[in-house]
């Protein structure tokens, strides 16, 4: 799928800034803030939608890693636009243990935090152009600063990428 170039408007948070707070429901309805993860590592990958081909692919990948994450003291958290109950849908019929958190659009139709980030942009398919979230991993160090960002995810191997840096912040 091509993509069109994000909106300058809402940049990427560069290496070295803090990560911008926030706090989403999961799966289960429950308030998740990113000081819940304060003093260790934690992945956080933004995704379009739950229970699509290659966002299925990505989150049981993370899932597959979590032992691997756990002896690096990360966590892993997945932000998408969907509602809490497709949440829990989707981590149900996967068995996903990580925390999925949902950035529901507001009235202007932008999802908060996932524009903070700066991952909400124009995407096109079969001809069509629309407002989406681009594929996009941080990874945020204990400091609670950005260690690295994957921009356009492809989903194959990501998560050995993602392991490899975490590895590397030791």
């Amino acid at each position: 799928m091509p993509l069109i170039p994000r909106n300058p408007l809402i940049p990427l948070i560069p290496l070295g800034k803090k990560a911008p707070a926030f706090k989403l429901p999961d799966a289960a309805n429950t308030p998740v803030s990113l000081s819940t993860f304060a003093g260790r590592p934690l992945v956080i990958y933004f995704y379009p939608k739950a229970d699509t081909t290659s966002c299925t692919k990505e989150a049981c990948d993370f899932n597959q890693a979590l032992s691997a994450l756990a002896t690096l003291n990360a966590a892993v958290i997945g932000i998408s636009p969907d509602q809490p109950k497709a949440l829990a849908k989707f981590a149900a019929k996967y068995n996903l243990t990580f925390p999925l958190l949902g950035d529901v659009p507001g009235p202007d139709g932008i999802p908060t935090t996932i524009a903070k980030y700066g991952v909400w942009g124009e995407k096109s398919m079969y001809g069509r152009t629309y407002m989406g979230v681009i594929r996009t991993t941080y990874l945020i160090a204990p400091s609670g600063k950005v260690a690295a960002r994957w921009d356009n995810v492809k989903v194959a191997n990501h998560t050995t990428e993602v392991l490899a840096a975490l590895a590397a912040l030791k």
